[in-house]
């Protein structure tokens, strides 16, 4: 598991707008989700969230890019969107544009969240 210090610092490389966005939502993640543990991976450049160090224990990740950052969820596919929130041509995964702050305070992200988060628990029974 990474230092939060060395995450801050991996999104901080990026531009003002991207960090922006990047930093509130992963605060968001970390409030949101209970005892989430966070993952670095800077060969692939994202942050996965999630509850353990398999692959399958993984919810989420945030993906910074020069263009922006997605929030992308596991089995994205298999969840709950009646906000139609999830894009991507993924047959797996989908992932959410996070273009602002007004994104990240969505009451249909945080619903999303927690859907994946039952999703993940009902997978692990």
């Amino acid at each position: 598991m990474a230092e939060k210090d060395e995450i801050t610092d991996f999104l901080l490389a990026y531009d003002n707008k991207v960090s922006g966005i990047a930093i509130p939502l992963r605060e968001l993640l970390l409030k949101t989700l209970p005892n989430i543990q966070e993952q670095l991976d800077i060969p692939a450049r994202i942050i996965g969230y999630g509850y353990g160090p398999k692959y399958i224990d993984n919810l989420c990740a945030i993906i910074p890019s020069k263009k922006g950052v997605k929030l992308g969820f596991y089995k994205g596919t298999e969840l709950p969107d009646p906000n139609k929130l999830l894009t991507g041509t993924g047959k797996v995964h989908k992932y959410v544009e996070i273009k602002s702050d007004k994104d990240i305070k969505s009451p249909a992200l945080k619903k999303l969240l927690n859907e994946a988060l039952k999703f993940y628990k009902r997978r692990m029974e």
